[in-house]
């Protein structure tokens, strides 16, 4: 029991481990010769308290791994905040560089329940006449369902991405065209650097959180040039997103183009306009962005976190009537031939959204596999020094294989016992 609590206690909480069958062993290898000699360590899967090597799932989603979930959620943090401030190999004068926070909605498919708010943060009444609470499962929901555009809802998640892809071309072009200077003597001068992730409204529709940022020729490294203020950032920025537009198929004789809505906001980074008054500082953004790094469609469909086999599932879902008609709809949708690149019912659970949630230019920051890398890479350093082994003298062999996920009842029923993983609460820390 001991020996199955502590390998449980090393998942760090994760609830829905890998299981591998297989084994590990370490030789000890003469420098000189080359020749392998006696057996240092030994690990078979079998001999384990759990009956095979367990491994975290490493899943983003908080609905499916909370413990996973959060490191993820950390990791994208640190990813944020090494572009704002530097650290994590990125250099520290990055946060003299111009940037701003923006945030990029959808168009209207019809009028919805909401709070509108008036002077001094006041709430005032929908129109619907009722004055709803933030909790209300109406908010999001159409006042008129007949009449909600629902096609065009489910067709605009899917062309989100392409979308910012185009806005994304579009950005470099107007802040080439304020600088005075062509596209390709633009890239001489600075580059322009963003990560962002992607949000579900209530109603259901995909919209963007992004840090933009202008940088010197070479990324990071370099500082930009003198014309590159936040002004002009936030300006270029206004005129990329009003120009942009994807378009989108003919479906039984009605056209189809995307843009995005008309609520743009775009503040400089290091303001008062933030979250009533607050400053918005480079850890404020970092977390508002890291904390939807690790959610899905969920804010409009509950608990639907993984793809549908077959329509008839929806019938055992407990979800709004709205999140029905959006999925439904992706499911027909998909059925079209000439809608096959879009692959609408394997994403139908997303509402018809099939991008990354979070991603960044190359020239950012660092990258998730390096914070990744570097954590294994301390955890290596810690066995081998708990062990006293040399890896330079040191051959090691494995083999694994698949055998399944999750815990049996017995193991859950254990890890609940476990105390909270350290950190798992609270400010982000350093991973």
């Amino acid at each position: 029991m001991p020996a199955l609590l502590r390998q449980l206690a090393g998942l760090g909480g994760c609830t829905h481990p890998i299981r591998l069958d297989g084994h590990r062993t370490e030789y000890a290898v003469d420098t000189r010769t080359g020749e392998i000699g006696n057996v240092l360590h030994q690990l078979d899967s079998s001999s384990l308290p759990a009956g095979n090597l367990l491994v975290r799932c490493n899943n983003r989603r908080t609905t499916r791994c909370a413990a996973c979930a959060e490191v993820y959620r950390r990791d994208t943090f640190h990813l944020i905040t090494s572009g704002l401030r530097g650290g994590k190999g990125i250099p520290e004068r990055i946060a003299a560089h111009p940037r701003v926070f923006a945030t990029f909605t959808a168009p209207g498919f019809g009028p919805v329940h909401n709070r509108p708010t008036g002077p001094a943060g006041s709430v005032r009444r929908c129109r619907c006449g009722a004055l709803h609470d933030q909790d209300d499962p109406a908010l999001g929901t159409p006042l008129a369902p007949d009449t909600y555009d629902y096609e065009a809802a489910v067709l605009w998640n899917a062309h989100a991405g392409p979308l910012w892809r185009r806005f994304s071309i579009y950005l470099r072009r107007e802040v080439a065209k304020r600088a005075g200077l062509t596209q390709r003597a633009f890239r001489e001068y600075a580059r322009v650097s963003f990560a962002k992730v992607a949000e579900y409204q209530k109603r259901g529709a995909v919209h963007f959180h992004a840090v933009i940022r202008i940088d010197g020729p070479e990324g990071g490294d370099t500082p930009p040039p003198a014309w590159a203020t936040a002004e002009l950032l936030t300006d270029a920025i206004r005129a990329a997103a009003t120009a942009a537009r994807v378009d989108g198929p003919v479906i039984d004789g009605r056209s189809h183009a995307f843009a995005f809505g008309r609520q743009l906001d775009v503040r400089t980074i290091r303001s008062a306009d933030f979250d009533g008054g607050q400053e918005l500082t480079e850890r404020a953004v970092a977390a508002y962005i890291a904390k939807y790094a690790t959610k899905g469609a969920e804010t409009a469909t509950g608990a639907l976190d993984r793809p549908l086999r077959f329509l008839a599932e929806l019938a055992q879902l407990d979800i709004s009537d709205h999140a029905r008609r959006l999925i439904r709809t992706a499911w027909t949708l998909g059925a079209r031939k000439d809608l096959e690149h879009l692959r609408l019912r394997a994403w139908a659970h997303m509402l018809g959204f099939r991008g990354h949630f979070s991603t960044k230019s190359r020239r950012y920051s660092t990258t998730l596999g390096a914070l990744r890398d570097a954590r294994a890479e301390w955890h290596r350093a810690q066995a081998l020094a708990a062990a006293e082994t040399d890896p330079d003298t040191t051959l090691v062999l494995a083999h694994w294989v698949y055998a399944g996920t999750g815990l049996t009842d017995a193991e859950a029923w254990l890890a609940e016992t476990l105390e909270p993983a350290p950190g798992t609460e609270g400010e982000p820390t350093h991973g």
